[in-house]
């Protein structure tokens, strides 16, 4: 079972703790796997905005999780409280893996855990945080950015999206998924924050391509093209570029290739398949267009992906 320890100290954002706490806190129902063993750690009583909040131990206990979150930082113009950052310092070095979320960054950047790393965190804030701490390496684009041992993620959603990873990493793409199923939240978004920079994503109702998602998930296993997608959704191949460029920051072969890649994660972890029928049951033809963007994609072979994932779930 692993340790989830959430940070919690007065001027952190509800909302990123209170996601953190969805997330980690309980498994959904039908999940079976173990769970994760989940702490809210703070100095004493915490106030959370207009909340108040009771933690479960100290800060030092930080240092005894696997993982420690770290939620948003509601001033970024006000110092982290020392207390803070040496705690979350001293569960990196203790060989904890230390995630914030949206302004946690500015934390985790204080305790020197940002330093020659790549980072992010919400675009409104991406300059102030290269700003006040140049030895970063700020992208402003992405959602997320997984460091290994550190990760940090852009504001709100994106750190849902972070959590989701992390879920995604420990126990795999189908409890993943079954977590963004209770949350009614798509598992996996391809694309960066830059998308909602200056407009935000329109309402599900409203947008074309609301339809086109998920009866391109219906048929991955078939050989769809860029014209039979602007067939579908009843407007041009340039169209449809622009629509998918705005809702999910991406062209429709690179979501496309993104949704193959997860669907094959699934098979990897659920079935005993071969190679060569995830190929055809993907969409990627043959075993070895599968294991070319796979290793592209995931980092590594597709069958060292199912040998590891086995490993860790028994």
């Amino acid at each position: 079972m692993t340790t989830v320890a959430l940070a919690a100290t007065d001027g952190m954002l509800h909302f990123e703790l209170s996601l953190a706490h969805e997330v980690f806190a309980a498994a959904p129902a039908g999940v079976t796997v173990p769970w994760y063993d989940f702490t809210v750690c703070g100095p004493a009583a915490v106030r959370i905005g207009r909340f108040r909040l009771e933690p479960d131990a100290g800060l030092d206990r930080l240092r005894r999780a696997d993982t420690v979150i770290v939620p948003g930082w509601a001033d970024i113009d006000v110092e982290p409280p020392a207390q803070l950052v040496d705690a979350v310092r001293e569960a990196h070095e203790a060989g904890a893996r230390v995630a914030s979320l949206c302004t946690g960054a500015f934390v985790l950047a204080a305790a020197g855990l940002l330093d020659g790393r790549r980072a992010t965190t919400h675009w409104a804030h991406t300059d102030a945080l290269a700003a006040l701490h140049p030895r970063v390496e700020v992208d402003p684009d992405v959602l997320y950015v997984d460091n290994g041992s550190v990760l940090t993620s852009a504001g709100k959603a994106a750190a849902l999206d972070l959590c989701l990873h992390l879920v995604r990493l420990d126990l795999g793409s189908s409890v993943a998924n079954a977590v963004a199923r209770r949350l009614v939240v798509p598992p996996h978004r391809a694309g960066g924050q830059a998308q909602f920079v200056t407009a935000p994503v329109p309402e599900q109702d409203d947008h074309p391509l609301a339809a086109l998602f998920p009866w391109i998930i219906e048929r991955l296993d078939q050989p769809l093209t860029v014209e039979d997608l602007a067939r579908r959704a009843g407007m041009s191949s340039r169209h449809l570029g622009r629509h998918f460029r705005a809702v999910t920051g991406t062209t429709p072969l690179q979501w496309l290739l993104t949704q193959r890649i997860r669907h094959a994660q699934e098979l990897l972890e659920k079935t005993d398949d071969g190679i060569d029928t995830i190929a055809a049951a993907t969409g990627m033809g043959t075993a070895t267009t599968l294991r070319r963007h796979f290793n592209r994609t995931v980092g590594v072979p597709p069958d060292a992906y199912r040998r590891t994932f086995r490993s860790r779930t028994r």
